[in-house]
């Protein structure tokens, strides 16, 4: 008789089975592993304008690996402190301008790579991470905004916009700016009939053949440059056919219960960050999306806070109250972030891992300080990339932050060669 245990394994008794316990004898934690790193990968991109406080907000660069100590800035994240990594020494190779913030922080681009151009942009990790994590969910990524469109001109961005977001021809990508958009994108359904949304989409899809055939008959005898034009302007129809595909998909599913009640739609600061980590937890859970970014708010934020130094004043600190008000909001920023990794831990996975088990997620900005862009402020939390975590780690100077990117992306399972200005993985987070 075949003795050997298997997880299959009954005991039969009075015409009832009772399945065994879960014993290492049989194999649980083998299955379980297994069963862990088949879950999905997710990626959450949480950016922050106008820096930190150098002087309290970074570890100190001698003391890395285990043993370093929290500094002020990062102290609320003390509970979770095996779950993230700090890492310095990162920055991006062509960032030569602040007031451009996040623009290039995703994308490491060259601004000046297009002669006789002002502006130039290529697609963000985000937007990379969707070829792969945004096949099966109704949303392949959701972009959330601060608002705050004052701010344009200074640190957020100029003209081009405050996107976190690039696209694979350098634009930005439209997100929403409050969480009462976000509950409603996630969990309302439409008003519209789905026999009238089915014969919109078969519109859209009409008008966009038609002027795909029109252009390709326009190419013949064009200049090289009105070439490249029209190649760009290919791409962003066929990202059009590609959302038109995914909506065509979904028309017929219902959106998921919400597990929460839908915001009130004056949020704004630190309660506006708070319900908008809430949302984008239960987005996860619902599966509606595996790859968010979201560039967080900064003057509405301070002000919540009860700070009166303005936010842009605030960034060129000096000891007093300009540094006090700078230190209180890098606090309250990392309390926000632990108060989301306890939410992703407290989330429960079918085979009883949690949802930041398998979620990588990047908390940081590409101006350290006043206008100074090397050394970002630069935290990675959660195992789904697989790198190494409860980790201080001070690169070495000029390493590229894309080859953070390109670590993280090929963690989740793109298939990258390179990223903006990488020069390969960052060696020393990989698991």
């Amino acid at each position: 008789m075949n003795t050997q245990l298997s997880r299959r394994h009954f005991l039969r008794a009075a015409g009832s089975a009772i399945a065994l316990p879960a014993l290492e004898s049989l194999g649980f934690r083998a299955f379980a592993a297994e069963k862990i790193a088949a879950r999905p990968k997710r990626m959450i991109f949480l950016g922050f304008g106008f820096g930190v406080t150098q002087e309290t907000w970074f570890p100190d660069t001698a003391q890395v690996g285990t043993n370093y100590t929290l500094p002020e800035g990062l102290a609320p994240l003390e509970r979770h402190r095996k779950d993230f990594s700090v890492i310095q020494g990162l920055s991006n190779k062509y960032s030569q301008d602040a007031h451009w913030g996040s623009t290039f922080w995703l994308t490491g681009a060259n601004r000046f790579a297009e002669p006789g151009q002002s502006f130039h942009n290529t697609i963000s990790a985000d937007q990379v991470a969707v070829s792969k994590l945004g096949r099966e969910t109704r949303f392949g990524s959701i972009q959330l905004n601060g608002g705050e469109p004052d701010l344009v001109a200074h640190h957020q961005g100029h003209g081009p916009g405050l996107s976190l977001a690039w696209d694979a021809g350098g634009k930005p990508v439209a997100g929403l700016n409050s969480p009462a958009a976000l509950f409603h994108r996630l969990f309302s359904e439409e008003p519209m009939p789905l026999a009238q949304r089915q014969a919109l989409l078969a519109q859209e899809r009409s008008v966009l053949d038609a002027v795909l055939s029109d252009a390709k008959q326009l190419q013949r005898g064009l200049t090289k440059g009105d070439n490249d034009k029209l190649n760009e302007y290919f791409q962003s129809i066929r990202e059009l056919e590609t959302r038109i595909a995914k909506d065509e998909a979904w028309l017929g599913v219902a959106k998921p219960k919400a597990p929460l009640n839908a915001p009130p739609d004056n949020m704004r600061g630190k309660e506006e960050v708070k319900l908008m980590y809430d949302l984008m937890v239960a987005a996860l859970q619902t599966d509606s999306t595996r790859v968010f970014t979201y560039r967080q708010p900064s003057e509405a934020f301070v002000k919540s806070l009860g700070v009166k130094v303005g936010v842009h004043d605030m960034s060129h600190y000096a000891p007093g109250e300009r540094m006090e008000a700078s230190q209180a909001r890098d606090r309250a920023q990392s309390e926000l972030f632990a108060g989301l990794l306890d939410r992703l831990k407290g989330v429960r996975e079918p085979d009883g891992s949690s949802l930041l088990d398998h979620t990588c997620v990047a908390y940081g900005s590409n101006l350290r300080t006043v206008h100074t862009l090397d050394n970002c402020p630069t935290v990675i939390a959660g195992g789904g990339a697989g790198v190494k975590l409860g980790q201080h780690i001070v690169a070495s100077k000029g390493t590229p932050l894309c080859n953070l990117w390109l670590t993280l992306l090929r963690g989740v399972g793109v298939e990258a060669e390179r990223h903006g200005d990488s020069t390969g993985v960052l060696k020393e987070i990989v698991g």
